[in-house]
């Protein structure tokens, strides 16, 4: 009689589209054999989901946004998991952390944790101590009692090693070996054919990520338009950045996209921008999904001096720095990787060897020993 396989709900609240490191997370437990459903949200603007070999479930939500939509997607998520046959549980990030605990000690079952980032340190929280007081408190319970964790980098690994004693594993953001589409152009994607192209992507383009200064700087530039591409809460500031400083044929919006449709986009364009700020501990110890796509994508990156994202661009010698968020001064720097066709002929080799040992067919082998012990 054929074995039943082990059956893991992996939990979000984002709406399951284009979150790459839970997409990749679900197939690789997929082909090690789990049966996966996982779980997230559906919002009025979500995309079509794509075909994966997991199951998917997306609940539709009366609250959105603030702490009765956190309160909400908690409950739900409760009584989902106490339904559901599970044998292991995967908890995204702590907004999904209560809900999986309360189950997991419930039912008996194994807990996950992936943290996709430090929580309690973003700066949607930072000027707002008693709620950020109340997701340390969370934290706090929890954590400790955790046998599992998974972080994104070694510095937000140390920092939970150091505030709660508990052994972290790294599985870092990195993507699967990406080939460069084919039959890819820019007139089939609406894009000029004689100008340089600057991107900044990301499902996250928030305030502090450097992409205010990132349009403003296109005040300085000459011959080249910026592809902004994805979704957050800065949007409509950047748009109306745009709008004042007369900046309609030089910037370019495009909402959220599959990863493979992004990827497209990607390729075509000549410098990656990823300018977050050091205003806050999340984003001084970030290690984002642009960076790597960037190098997949094969185009030099401009980076704010970041450790994380420092230490992988200085290691490859893959592109360079802002030294600060002065608009003049980022265009000094863009104009300056332009002029210099040599150094983008050497970070573009480069950039080949950062994509053959910077991918996830390599970081799935410490993945897949975090679950090997739940067969």
């Amino acid at each position: 009689m054929k074995k039943r396989a082990k059956r893991i709900i992996v939990s979000v609240t984002n709406d399951l589209v284009t979150d790459q490191r839970v997409a990749r997370s679900c197939y690789t437990l997929s082909e090690m054999g789990f049966n996966v459903l996982l779980v997230g949200r559906k919002l009025k603007s979500s995309l079509k989901l794509p075909t994966t070999p997991y199951k998917c479930l997306r609940m539709k939500l009366l609250f959105n946004k603030g702490p009765l939509f956190y309160a909400e997607y908690n409950i739900r998520l409760f009584l989902l998991l106490i339904v559901k046959k599970a044998d292991i549980l995967l908890a995204n990030d702590l907004d999904t952390l209560l809900a999986c605990f309360c189950v997991h000690k419930l039912k008996k079952i194994p807990l996950v944790y992936d943290a996709h980032e430090y929580f309690t340190g973003v700066p949607e929280l930072i000027n707002r101590p008693r709620i950020r007081a109340i997701w340390k408190k969370i934290e706090k319970m929890i954590i400790p009692k955790l046998k599992d964790i998974i972080t994104v980098n070694n510095s937000i690994a140390v920092l939970y090693k150091e505030e709660y004693k508990v052994n972290v594993s790294v599985i870092r953001n990195v993507p699967f070996v990406k080939k460069i589409p084919e039959n890819i152009s820019r007139k089939k994607l609406n894009l000029p054919e004689d100008k340089k192209i600057l991107i900044l992507q990301g499902s996250g383009i928030n305030i502090n990520r450097g992409a205010e200064e990132a349009v403003l700087a296109m005040n300085y530039i000459d011959n080249s338009i910026l592809l902004i591409i994805g979704g957050g809460d800065v949007i409509p500031v950047l748009k109306k950045i745009v709008l004042e400083n007369n900046l309609n044929d030089k910037v370019i919006f495009i909402p959220k996209l599959l990863p493979d449709d992004l990827m497209e986009y990607t390729c075509l364009s000549d410098i990656g921008l990823t300018l977050d700020k050091d205003t806050n501990i999340n984003y001084r110890y970030s290690l984002p999904n642009k960076l790597f796509d960037y190098i997949h994508a094969n185009i030099p990156i401009l980076a704010s001096r970041l450790p994380e994202v420092e230490n992988v661009i200085n290691i490859y010698n893959i592109g360079t720095f802002i030294d600060n968020h002065n608009p003049e001064h980022i265009a000094d720097k863009i104009k300056f990787i332009f002029a210099n066709e040599n150094l983008i002929k050497e970070w573009k080799k480069n950039l080949i060897i950062a994509k053959s040992e910077l991918n996830w067919e390599n970081e799935k082998h410490i993945f897949r020993h975090i679950y090997e012990k739940f067969f």
